[in-house]
């Protein structure tokens, strides 16, 4: 499924084809979860890793999505009220969103987070997923999240969810 990107290729990450190693955002944690663990993450089926490029191999920006499950007690009471009385809540998780420190302030984070909703909202047809999670790294990250309409979940501040029939009105 295509989304609406601008002029990268997001593709799923190939780890013969993809330059991991060349890959610096300036968060370590994040620069190294590409570098070392999102190969196998995703060959273990924990998380499926998309890549933009604009001159492959060089990796522009990733991100990644799984399946991830959130107690309906966690959301707030104006979320509950549209979604089914389960006790869990399945939904769609971003786990790491990155871009390099090159690419950085061009769009291409609102680019991947808007191709990441759009492939959330496509499976979520096949697949229940009732919004979208996101664990924000830091405060500037969860500003950036705020602005498309995330919502913290209760008891927190970094973790954020976007209900899926908003997503779909973004589209």
């Amino acid at each position: 499924m295509a989304g609406p990107v601008g002029k990268a290729k997001i593709e799923i990450l190939d780890k013969a084809r993809h330059d991991r190693a060349g890959f610096r955002c300036g968060v370590v944690e994040l620069d190294g979860y590409l570098h070392r663990q999102a190969a196998q993450d995703q060959e273990r089926r924990a998380a499926v890793v998309y890549v933009a490029t604009y001159a492959a191999p060089e990796v522009a920006g990733y991100y990644t999505l799984s399946q991830f499950t959130l107690e309906l007690t966690d959301l707030p009471e104006g979320i509950v009220k549209r979604l089914a009385r389960y006790p869990l809540v399945p939904t769609t998780l971003i786990g790491r969103l990155a871009v390099a420190e090159q690419w950085q302030g061009r769009g291409l984070g609102r680019d991947l987070l808007f191709d990441a909703l759009w492939r959330a909202l496509g499976q979520s047809r096949f697949i229940a997923s009732a919004g979208v999670v996101v664990d924000a790294k830091d405060a500037q990250a969860a500003s950036f999240y705020r602005k498309y309409g995330f919502a913290a979940v209760l008891g927190t501040e970094r973790r954020l969810f976007l209900a899926m029939r908003t997503v779909e009105g973004m589209f």
